[in-house]
């Protein structure tokens, strides 16, 4: 679908609102005007970073801007979720074109009012203070990084390693890790093994762990 064929279903979409439609005004793929209301409609054949650099210039001239592109096939929910959230922190809405000329409105420009999530703020500060030191360079891929729960659980494997099979609570009152009963106990790693009640030992897996985390680890165990 090539922009000029973007055109003609938008047009008729903002005729049927009452507007005025003309194309190519003044660098604006579409200009529409209801009275005193201008609405710019900029169209591409996708959706890209360009477009919505463009999408914000045009924000100069009116509040009321909007992107459209072709309709996105196969990309799932999720990715419509990722455009309008974007858009919506931009400021512009989002039109889709599709193959049958059907026109939807995603989403209409606005301000952008955020609303901080108490909860995702509360476990940011949460995981940064449990963490100790800066053990992961920013950029780090997602599955490398060490996490104040990993921590904790590498400093309850090198007390095992270094005492034996040990209760929880003893191994809590050494470590500092309040919850090391539970970390032994949920195993998220398969560093642990149950050997009795409230008694764990440090698996193969977790010596393993321990070879591959033993810089990290001398700066975890206390002296």
């Amino acid at each position: 679908m090539r922009e000029t064929e973007l055109y003609p279903p938008v047009k008729t979409y903002l005729e049927g609102q009452g507007f005025e439609v003309k194309g190519e005004v003044g660098r604006c793929d579409v200009v529409a005007r209801r009275d005193d209301l201008v609405v710019i409609v900029e169209l591409k054949t996708a959706l890209s970073l360009a477009l919505l650099v463009q999408g914000v210039e045009r924000l100069r001239l009116s509040d009321h801007v909007y992107i459209a592109v072709p309709a996105l096939k196969s990309k799932g929910r999720r990715t419509y979720t990722d455009i309008l959230t974007l858009c919506r922190r931009l400021g512009i809405g989002f039109l889709t074109v599709s193959s049958k000329g059907l026109v939807t409105a995603h989403l209409d420009p606005g301000p952008y009012q955020p609303r901080k999530s108490k909860h995702r703020v509360a476990a940011l500060l949460r995981e940064f203070d449990r963490r100790i030191g800066d053990p992961t360079e920013g950029g780090t891929g997602r599955g490398k990084i060490m996490t104040a729960y990993r921590q904790d659980a590498l400093r309850c494997a090198g007390h095992l390693a270094q005492q034996g099979a040990s209760r929880g609570a003893d191994v809590a009152g050494v470590t500092g890790v309040e919850r090391a009963t539970r970390v032994m106990r949920d195993n998220h790693y398969g560093w642990f093994e149950k050997e009795a009640k409230g008694i764990y030992r440090l698996s193969a897996t977790g010596e393993a762990a321990l070879a591959t985390y033993a810089d990290q680890l001398k700066a975890l165990l206390p002296e």
